[in-house]
């Protein structure tokens, strides 16, 4: 695939506090890219860097191999979807569809077919002449991107675009997002701190923290093989405990010695061990490899969430078997449920869910996002 945008070395910090720090980043042809992260983890500012709405501090944009550092937004073939959409309230969505055509004095009879073919595209057929303030935030969206694709730009830049939208929606937006870029052959570079959003759109996934690129994966690469124990959190539900490699296949952890499928790690290496909930069974006590006593079940609809104590360490386990509080149970985990991961500077306040709340989650997701 053809490279389309080079981040090389790029740092940039505002009022002395570093928000980017030496990250290095391709992206390339006809490619659905997301930038995931929590709040404040410099990824909004790499997208207004790639916009030209910022000017990195040390480090070279690229563009189709040309240093873009100093070029000006309107001259990038880049467009941006903002969270809030600004559409013109005045306009109605034909014409701020055709808005961009029109600045560029695109002929009339043009003008009609292009916007015609993108309003078809977006299922906003038939809305022509309706006032954009009369539309649900979907329909906004709807028309914020197809004003952004009117003029074939060869980067979309999409900053949270899903934000405001209900649940079932952003749903819903999420796949007419990829069928877009798909049809079009655009390559889109979206912001989220959604992982399940994150999961079900991308081509290619970038997970940052503190101003640095933590891993560049597929979808199953992230979350299958997580690189140390910040993504295996971000990214899902993990169980992360302190373990000692053995040797080639085999680990110990929680009082136990496990099989497992990783190598190439030093004999008796300290490590951090991956287990995600899905991937545990519960067995009755005799038939454990360990046991604990559960201190919580919360029904989510498909399955149970169910903590359990372990000497003192809180796993959490997802089952479609019910078991009670209090009851003391068995774990089974098959080797290729175990993930091994070199210990970094994350190892250690993740993976134990002695204060898990869905509460505290949605309360987290919630907040805000102002500046990154």
């Amino acid at each position: 695939m053809k490279k389309i945008i080079e981040l090389k070395g790029i740092t940039k910090s505002f009022d002395g506090e570093t928000v980017l720090n030496d990250i290095s980043l391709d992206i390339y042809d006809n490619e659905f890219i997301t930038l995931l992260g929590p709040s404040g983890c410099g990824k909004t500012t790499t997208l207004r860097l790639i916009g030209g709405f910022e000017t990195p501090d040390a480090g070279d944009i690229l563009f189709m191999g040309q240093r873009i550092n100093d070029v000006p937004p309107h001259k990038r073939n880049v467009n941006t979807v903002f969270q809030r959409y600004a559409l013109f309230p005045h306009l109605n969505v034909f014409e701020n569809v055709a808005f961009p055509l029109r600045e560029q004095k695109v002929p009339k009879d043009e003008i009609q077919e292009r916007v015609e073919n993108m309003l078809s595209m977006v299922a906003l057929k038939g809305f022509e002449h309706r006032n954009v303030t009369r539309l649900s935030g979907g329909q906004q969206q709807r028309v914020a991107i197809a004003r952004a694709l009117i003029s074939h730009p060869q980067v979309l830049l999409l900053d949270e675009p899903l934000a405001a939208l209900d649940l079932k929606l952003r749903k819903d937006m999420q796949q007419e997002l990829k069928n877009i870029q798909k049809a079009t052959g655009i390559t889109f570079v979206f912001v989220t701190h959604d992982q399940e959003e994150a999961l079900s759109m991308s081509d290619t996934i970038v997970v940052m923290s503190e101003g640095k690129i933590q891993q560049i994966g597929t979808s199953v690469d992230v979350y299958n093989e997580p690189q140390n124990a910040f993504v295996a959190d971000f990214i899902g539900e993990s169980n992360i405990l302190d373990g000692v490699m053995l040797r080639d296949l085999s680990v110990s952890f929680s009082g136990h010695t496990f099989v497992c499928v990783d190598s190439g790690f030093g004999k008796n290496e300290p490590v951090d061990v991956v287990v995600r909930p899905e991937d545990v069974d519960i067995v009755p006590v005799e038939k454990g490899m360990l046991t604990g006593t559960v201190t919580s079940v919360t029904f989510m609809g498909v399955h149970y969430e169910v903590i359990v104590d372990i000497g003192g360490f809180k796993w959490m386990i997802q089952t479609t078997d019910f078991v009670d509080v209090d009851e003391h149970i068995g774990l089974y985990i098959e080797p290729d449920a175990i993930h091994i991961m070199k210990k970094s500077e994350y190892s250690g306040p993740y993976g134990d869910y002695s204060s898990f709340s869905n509460e505290l989650d949605e309360l987290s997701d919630a907040e805000s996002e102002p500046d990154e």
